[in-house]
């Protein structure tokens, strides 16, 4: 999915101009909005049969990085007309680096460049301007995410700006279809309160990688749709959430949506394909009980539900975890404009086998590039460096605000 850092040196097209001639400045919504917009919108042409970030429901283009406590965009503008060619958002958070151990942590996401403006050193500007920030702020460390496909981009990190290569979570899209599906028998699905789920998650995910300090608020967020657990029905009636005790066998996760920050769509596909995809959708509408693997209304706009903080544990974890996903997928056939079920995980992690999902609409590696600002936090807390210290655990907490 197109919705992290995409190419900003293709070599498509450039204009006669140089580096001096831009401009980088913090965002300012009256004036900007429309510019922005504008200039994304761009951005997505010829990249038809991808999934492309198509609208922002909020109006708002830093609404991306709004639900972080600490955020900016920046834009740059380039020659007299000042027209706004490039952006960038970025964040800072605080989040584990394994063993119970916080650091503070920025994040770089939704780096664009005009594409009539590119190989102009617009992005090398933008990323600079908002690494200064980051550093300003008390981040220790700064990660990008993208596509491993995706050469310019890497290109740009790790050889202009020294990011080293870090982790490869696997990114899985399931498609909503047309019919509901079955949940597995004697499996009994609860809603978590958002305070026993905070207390399970920061148990389960001690010695993880990237869990935020601020569990909490992202779990009482509007965005977030609630925490479900997952058990064998005999388990039940044992199992009292107040005493703290986990159950034998269950699987967890919660639900993210994205319906109020952008929509997504598939462009480029051609007309008898079109036709073939919207047939099946239509058949499995009609006969449910085939169960057919309709392809979903992708071609019209639409959002995602993002499944984050997802563990599993038990012999029965496995066939909880796929029921828990299956739950997911009914939740958005019950939201009209829901078109997939989306999870991201490392590529250790056990949920990774038994998550449900489109091998063809999936990345098998995600790409994460990371960055040390300075050495004296490490120092500090008694730490070896973070970039070259071996997973304390194969479970990757991704933060939903991150997508």
């Amino acid at each position: 999915m197109s919705l992290k850092i995409v190419a900003v040196n293709s070599p498509t097209a450039a204009v006669a101009g140089d580096e001096k001639s831009v401009v980088v400045r913090e965002y300012d919504e009256e004036k900007d909005k429309a510019g922005v917009e504008e200039m994304e919108r761009l951005c997505e042409i010829g990249e038809g049969g991808k999934l492309s970030l198509v609208a922002d429901l909020l109006g708002d283009p830093i609404c991306r990085v709004r639900h972080f406590p600490s955020h900016i965009m920046l834009v740059a503008e380039y020659g007299e007309e000042r027209e706004i060619v490039g952006v960038i958002r970025g964040c800072i958070k605080t989040v584990t680096r394994g063993h119970s151990v916080y650091v503070n942590l920025a994040y770089i996401l939704g780096l664009r460049v005009a594409p009539s403006h590119r190989r102009l050193g617009i992005g090398k500007k933008l990323v600079h301007k908002l690494e200064e920030w980051c550093k300003q702020n008390g981040a220790e460390y700064v990660y990008m995410a993208t596509d491993c496909t995706n050469e310019a981009s890497i290109n740009l990190f790790t050889r202009k700006f020294d990011y080293t290569k870090f982790r490869t979570p696997t990114m899985l899209v399931h498609p909503v279809h047309a019919h509901y599906k079955p949940l597995g028998s004697g499996i009994a699905i609860v809603r978590l309160n958002p305070k026993l789920a905070e207390t399970l998650y920061r148990r389960v995910f001690a010695d993880s990688e990237f869990f935020p300090k601020d569990i909490d608020k992202i779990l009482c967020n509007k965005l977030s749709l609630g925490t479900f657990m997952a058990l064998p029905k005999k388990s039940l009636p044992k199992w009292d959430p107040k005493t703290g005790i986990l159950p034998p066998s269950f699987a967890i996760t919660s639900v993210w949506s994205t319906k109020q920050l952008f929509r997504l769509q598939v462009k480029g596909m051609s007309a008898l394909k079109h036709a073939c995809c919207m047939a099946s959708r239509v058949l499995d509408a009609w006969m449910p009980w085939l169960m057919l693997p309709s392809f979903p209304d992708v071609f019209r706009s639409f959002w995602v539900y993002f499944l984050y903080g997802l563990h599993m544990e038990g012999k029965n974890g496995p066939r909880l975890m796929k029921s828990l996903c299956d739950f997911a997928h009914n939740m958005g056939r019950d939201d009209d404009g829901c078109g997939a079920v989306v999870a991201e995980v490392g590529q250790r992690d056990p949920v990774r086998e038994v998550i449900p999902h489109w091998s063809k609409f999936s990345m098998s590696e995600d790409l994460w590039c990371m960055k040390k600002f300075n050495d004296a936090s490490d120092e500090k807390c008694g730490s070896s460096d973070w970039l070259k210290s071996r997973p304390s655990s194969p479970l990757i907490f991704v933060d939903p605000r991150d997508i």
